[in-house]
């Protein structure tokens, strides 16, 4: 009887650890309008869809604020872990399970429009003088990549926008969907800069590591696709960017 007992308490204990190592993390970073804090309570776009498929899929999650490079490591390394927004790429397929896309924009380069620059290509911006884009972003891979020699790498956005600002880079390079939060942290109006040839498409989407099981993501691609269905998805996507293009279906 008392090995009954014992056996019962430790399978039981093994129930509740499982039970706390299922809730999902969910790691974003701050990026108005898509996910940032105000007044301690997080916000915007994705964290309202991700919320809406908690409640959907009734999985026991929690959403916590980490800077990108933090929590893109943990988002590869542990189970139970997502990390949204994230641009789907070729070079990331692997690394991740994929649920989206949640919101598509398009990069383009931008300097002051006191300046009254003007490029016609993507040589001529490579060879513009110093080009100021966060050393973290996948658009600064993609310049790399593309053989750009002038690019300055900053800690954030607000950095970015502050060089430009005080004119110490020619360039900044950055999303339609978040240029406006962007150019407020540094200080500047989206009618005191010039976009120039825009060159980048990019998805994003919620990524889960490769350890979360499989069955968990397929039921987040589902509660996705009955968001789309029933309208609901739009409704907060049109609340926060009423004029950005709006996925219209998971993949």
């Amino acid at each position: 009887m008392l090995l009954r007992h014992c056996l019962l308490s430790i399978l039981l204990m093994g129930c509740l650890v499982d039970s706390v190592l299922a809730e999902l993390q969910l790691l974003t970073e701050d990026a108005p309008p898509t996910s940032f804090s105000r007044d301690g309570e997080l916000q915007g776009l994705a964290v309202e869809v991700v919320r809406a498929l908690i409640a959907r899929t009734g999985d026991p999650a929690k959403i916590e604020l980490l800077p990108w490079t933090r929590g893109y490591h943990l988002a590869q390394q542990q189970a139970n872990t997502a990390i949204f927004s994230t641009v789907r790429t070729p070079e990331r397929e692997a690394k991740f399970q994929w649920v989206g896309p949640l919101l598509i924009g398009t990069t383009s380069f931008y300097s002051l429009k006191s300046r009254n620059l003007h490029f016609d290509s993507l040589q001529q911006a490579a060879e513009s003088g110093p080009l100021a884009v966060p050393k973290q972003w996948y658009t600064f891979e993609t310049l790399s990549a593309r053989g750009f020699k002038n690019l300055y790498g900053v800690t954030s956005s607000k950095n970015m926008v502050t060089m430009l600002r005080h004119e110490r880079v020619q360039l900044i390079a950055t999303e339609d969907l978040t240029l406006e939060d962007e150019l407020a942290s540094g200080g500047l109006r989206p009618d005191q800069v010039q976009a120039h040839l825009p060159f980048m498409r990019s998805a994003y989407y919620i990524a889960f590591s490769p350890q979360t099981d499989a069955a968990l993501v397929e039921r987040w691609r589902r509660a996705l696709d009955a968001m789309h269905q029933d309208g609901s998805f739009a409704q907060i996507f049109r609340r926060w960017l009423p004029h950005a293009e709006l996925p219209t279906a998971t993949e």
